[in-house]
Parts: C-alpha cells; structure tokens; sequence
C-alpha cells in the first residue's frame, strides 16, 4: 500500500469560480492532477486530501464536486479546509459518500500499520495573518487535534506509525514550535500532512523534516499539480 496526498482543489461545479485567474498553475489543472493520480495510485492505495476540497456552499452542490473524484483509483481521505463551508455535519457527509471515501473530524482512520488522523487547524502565531481574534480559535483547534490524536493513541498498536492530516500550516514561516508541533512530538506522529498554501510567494519547501517529524506541504499550485508521495 502507498500513499500519496494532495490538497487545495477548489472544486467548482459549473465552473462558478474558475482558479485560472490566480494563475498559469491552474489552468485546466484539475485534469493534470486527475491524470497524474490514475498514472499513480493503485487501487488499494490510499490518497490524502488536504482540505478546501470544493468552494461549494451546502453539501448538495458540493456532491457534484465529489462525484468527480468517485471514479479515481484508491482509497481517499479528506480533511477540511477554510473554505469547505458545505462541510457542517460530519455524519451527513459520511451517510452520502461511498465506502472507499472517509472524511476526518476530529479523529482517525487506519490502514494496515499506519493511523491517519485529521484536524483542521488554524493560524499560528507568528504567522503573517494571525491576529488576535485568531487566538481563541487557535487554541480551540488544539484541542480538537488533541482529540485525532487521542484517538489513534486508543487503537495503536506495536509497529504502527501516526500521521495527521490538517489544512493549515502548523508552524509560521520561521518554523517555530507552535502548540500544533507540541502535541506531534507528544504523541509521536511521524508525518504531518498540510496545504492551504499558495502562490509564488508561499514557503515553497515541500518536504522538511523538524524535531524528528516529517512535514509534507501538498497545495497542488505548489506540486505542479502532482500527487506527492508519503509512503512507499
């Protein structure tokens, strides 16, 4: 089993808010990362998806943006974004997604040896747009990732790895520990998944490894539009 990751896709069904005015990365670049998934992944692989998955604002339109992931190969994993407003009610979502499709809140899901757990985030602080109304939020999604984390501790076992799925960065661009950080090393994550980067003026460090963690930014302007590869 491999898994690969993938984040910031900005669905829009019916094309109501086309990405290619922030860019020439994201002209028709949902067909080159829909090409580059099916060359890649396998159908016992899993493929991680790092939130702002569709701009739509209910669950029903985002369904269509959904269904067009349905006929890619493996298993997919998403966690939301800041701009998944159709993501309300996590059990409403899991009653209408098919069974190679699961959505994480707040807690995790297991593949062979290895537990991926999911969170949103938020801003940290030293970050260029946290400002002080962020802060109660910050400390508020500490403790749903604290609660993912809890619960990849109830169902590890010898051998396992813990990687956590989240949107935002989980540190600020000098890399300073933050409370997000803290709880990895408490808890012995080994791979940390993120996106909500983007543009060419973002940290462009794909891969770094911090405090014997290793952190994958996977926003796909900054991948070309390609799945990156978490585990062999």
């Amino acid at each position: 089993m491999k898994i690969f990751a993938i984040s910031d896709l900005h669905m829009s069904n019916g094309n109501s808010k086309p990405m290619d005015i922030f860019g020439y990365k994201w002209k028709n670049y949902l067909e080159k990362i829909f090409s580059d998934w099916n060359s890649k992944v396998s159908d016992g692989d899993v493929v991680l998806i790092g939130g702002d998955i569709s701009w739509a604002m209910t669950l029903e339109e985002a369904i269509p943006d959904l269904e067009r992931l349905v006929p890619l190969k493996g298993k997919k994993v998403f966690c939301r974004g800041n701009h998944d407003y159709w993501w309300k009610s996590v059990s409403k979502i899991r009653a209408i997604l098919p069974e190679d499709f699961f959505v994480l809140q707040n807690d995790c899901v297991k593949f062979g040896n290895t537990i991926i757990c999911g969170s949103r985030a938020w801003s940290v602080e030293g970050a260029p747009d946290f400002k002080e109304e962020d802060r109660k939020i910050y400390f508020r999604e500490v403790e749903r990732l604290k609660l993912a984390l809890s619960s990849a501790e109830k169902i590890k076992e010898d051998g396992d790895d813990v990687y956590c799925l989240i949107h935002y960065p989980p540190f600020n661009v000098k890399r300073e520990n933050s409370l997000f950080t803290d709880l990895f090393e408490s808890y012995g994550v080994k791979k940390v998944i993120y996106g909500h980067l983007h543009g060419k003026d973002c940290r462009t460090d794909l891969h770094i490894e911090k405090n014997g963690i290793e952190y994958y930014l996977t926003s796909c302007d900054q991948t070309d539009n390609k799945l990156v590869l978490i585990k062999e």
